[in-house]
C-alpha cells in the first residue's frame, strides 16, 4: 500500500498542461489535470462521448460551454454530460490549477 498526496509534485510552471491517470478501471478512470496557464486552442471544444465530472480543487479556471465562460475556484464542480460541448478558456497564470476529473467509460 502506497500513500500519495495529490497536492505533491506540482510545478509551479510547465509548458503544457499534466494528465495523470491516478486509477481507472473498466468503468471509470480518475485523472489528477495541472494546469498553468493553458487554455483549449481557440475554437476547437471537447465533445466528449462519456460523462465527466470535475473538481477545480486549486487555482482559478474559466470553464466555457456554448459561448458562455464559467469561472470555477477551489471546491467548484461540474458535471459535463456527453456531448456537451465545452473548453477551457483559461487557467491561473499566477498559482498552477489543479483538477481532479472522472471520466465515465459509459454514460450514467
Amino acid at each position: 500500500m502506497k500513500i500519495n498526496n495529490l497536492f505533491q509534485n506540482i510545478p509551479a510552471q510547465a509548458p503544457t498542461e499534466i494528465f495523470e491517470t491516478l486509477w481507472g478501471n473498466s468503468a471509470f478512470t480518475l485523472e489528477r489535470i495541472i494546469s498553468t496557464g493553458q487554455a483549449s486552442p481557440e475554437g476547437e471544444w471537447y465533445d466528449q462521448a462519456w460523462d465527466e465530472w470535475v473538481i477545480l480543487l486549486q487555482g482559478r479556471a474559466g470553464l466555457e460551454f456554448q459561448e458562455e465562460v464559467h469561472e470555477l475556484k477551489a471546491g467548484d464542480y461540474v458535471l459535463i454530460p456527453a456531448h456537451c460541448r465545452h473548453r477551457v478558456a483559461w487557467t491561473d497564470s499566477i498559482q498552477p490549477t489543479l483538477w481532479l476529473a472522472l471520466h465515465a467509460k459509459q454514460v450514467i
